[in-house]
């Protein structure tokens, strides 16, 4: 399974961006899928997961809950990762994984639990 983050850049405070991760040849619906970013001088971190296609549970770290929302665009075999109201702490490199679960709607952040990951997209949030 190969994945790709995109859709990083660089923002002001207050901004939006969409990040999208997208599979070449396999479907992400049986996936279940997580985003983890690494600040400068910081440990990996997860920050959101979504389940199976089935029941698409969603969870969010308490840094970016109400503000990021996961979701999936089945059509597009994309999982997107909308990021409103960023702050510059939210300043990283945005990486997502993935690990095969269908039927099970298992989910998780834990970054040694996902058995695929694609590169990082940079966000960068300044005044």
């Amino acid at each position: 399974v190969q994945l790709q983050a995109f859709g990083g850049g660089s923002v002001q405070p207050g901004g939006s961006l969409r990040l999208s991760c997208a599979s070449s040849g396999f479907p992400l619906d049986y996936f279940s899928i997580a985003w983890f970013r690494q600040a400068p001088g910081k440990e990996h971190k997860g920050i959101a997961c979504i389940s199976s296609s089935d029941t698409k549970r969603a969870y969010y770290s308490d840094s970016v809950k109400g503000r990021f929302t996961i979701s999936r665009d089945i059509a597009g075999n994309t999982v997107i990762l909308q990021m409103n109201s960023l702050k510059p702490e939210d300043t990283a490199v945005y990486y997502c994984a993935a690990r095969r679960t269908y039927p099970s709607d298992s989910t998780s952040v834990d970054e040694g639990w996902y058995d695929y990951w694609g590169q990082g997209t940079q966000v960068t949030v300044s005044s």
